[in-house]
């Protein structure tokens, strides 16, 4: 397998660096806050059994997954240990050396790289000079008698752009149309920054649609490591579970257990994780707005995450390695969304806002920033 760029750049520097202003979720929580938001005792966990769990994950799990969705039923939902086993799952399932793939670009490196690992890809490009717009066209064009699949991530990562409504609905049925699976990662759906803009799940919308979702992004709850795919279509359910067999089995008893109290107070969890992003954002677009010069700032449609473009003199990998080297402020440069698939933008960094220190990161952004001014100002 090729290396996972993004990981191993976080292996060096995600508990490293003193100001983590790329984190990809929200802001996580302590399980006692997390039993409290719940009105339930400390110790609510203390008669819980530590032996193996269910490979489809507890029924009452099961059942509160599917309740996120429109149409989903309990057997409808495979959980995993994190959304990445699901995507590693999926791709070995859904994908032979025969088939061919089309995935948008830019994406999380494992939609990428897992097909290319496995059978043809085509990479269809979000415009950067165009809002991340994805032109259909594009999808129609990339479709070969062999193709099996495509796969899409909205709200998106790392760019945070989502697709308007009427064209998921076009995309839908141009997969329906081919017979195409629709792998869609949705970690990032109940945080748009405008809820208008919110698009349907690919499991409610389409039976061959594969919902991607997880506990950490959305309900910042990363140390759960619960994922889960929810699709109408239970045959390719069940070979998803048994090649889980192979992999983690069943997931961690006390993250069940957790996952179904947090999924019981969703609705509070989601709107204090979307005011905090709201407000975050806010002080993006005003931290951008003092340095021009140096940064072209589109504010995103939703997610945490959001990608401007570096500006200024020298390249932006040499300016995040300064930055964090010299100031303790980590940002992930464009390399880790390199794509083999097409040329992708040299000059974006990755940022994020779902945290609640962001004022100590900004405030030692903008010392780099006034102390490196006239080195780094075109």
């Amino acid at each position: 397998m090729r290396n996972f760029v993004l990981e191993t750049y976080f292996s060096k520097w995600e508990f490293s660096a003193r100001h983590h202003m790329t984190a990809s979720d929200a802001q996580s929580m302590s399980v006692g806050d997390l039993l409290d938001l719940a009105d339930l005792p400390a110790d609510a966990l203390n008669g819980l059994h530590l032996g193996y769990t269910e490979t489809w994950g507890a029924p009452d799990l099961q059942q509160a997954i599917a309740g996120t969705y429109d149409k989903m039923k309990p057997e409808n939902v495979l959980c995993f240990a994190g959304a990445e086993e699901g995507v590693y799952a999926a791709m070995r399932v859904l994908l032979d050396q025969e088939d061919h793939a089309i995935v948008v670009v830019p994406n999380y490196q494992a939609a990428e790289t897992l097909p290319l690992d496995i059978c043809a890809v085509t990479g269809v490009p979000l415009d950067a000079e165009n809002n991340w717009a994805l032109d259909l066209d594009d999808i129609h064009a990339a479709i070969r008698p062999n193709t099996k699949l495509v796969s899409v991530c909205f709200p998106n990562n790392p760019t945070g752009k989502i697709i308007p409504a009427s064209d998921y609905a076009e995309l839908i049925e141009i997969c329906r149309k081919h017979g195409l699976y629709l792998f869609s990662d949705e970690v990032y759906r109940l945080v748009e920054l405008d809820e208008t803009k919110r698009i349907v799940q690919a499991a409610d919308a389409y039976e061959k649609g594969l919902s991607l979702n997880v506990m950490s992004k959305a309900y910042g709850l990363p140390g759960l490591r619960i994922g889960w795919i929810a699709t109408q279509d239970t045959d390719v359910l069940q070979q998803l579970e048994r090649y889980k067999h192979y992999l983690s089995i069943c997931n961690s008893a006390p993250s069940e257990r957790l996952a179904v109290i947090a999924l019981s107070v969703r609705d509070k969890i989601l709107a204090k994780n979307r005011a905090l992003m709201q407000a975050n954002v806010k002080k993006l677009d005003g931290f951008f707005a003092d340095y021009p010069d140096l940064f072209d700032w589109v504010h995103p449609d939703g997610s945490c995450i959001a990608y401007p473009k570096y500006t200024g003199r020298g390249s932006v990998e040499a300016f995040c390695e300064v930055l964090v080297e010299e100031e303790g402020v980590l940002l992930l440069p464009a390399s880790i969304y390199r794509s083999e698939l097409m040329e992708t933008p040299p000059d974006r960094f990755r940022i994020g806002f779902g945290r609640a220190n962001i004022d100590e990161g900004l405030t030692a952004f903008r010392a780099f920033l006034d102390r490196k001014n006239n080195e780094l100002t075109p």
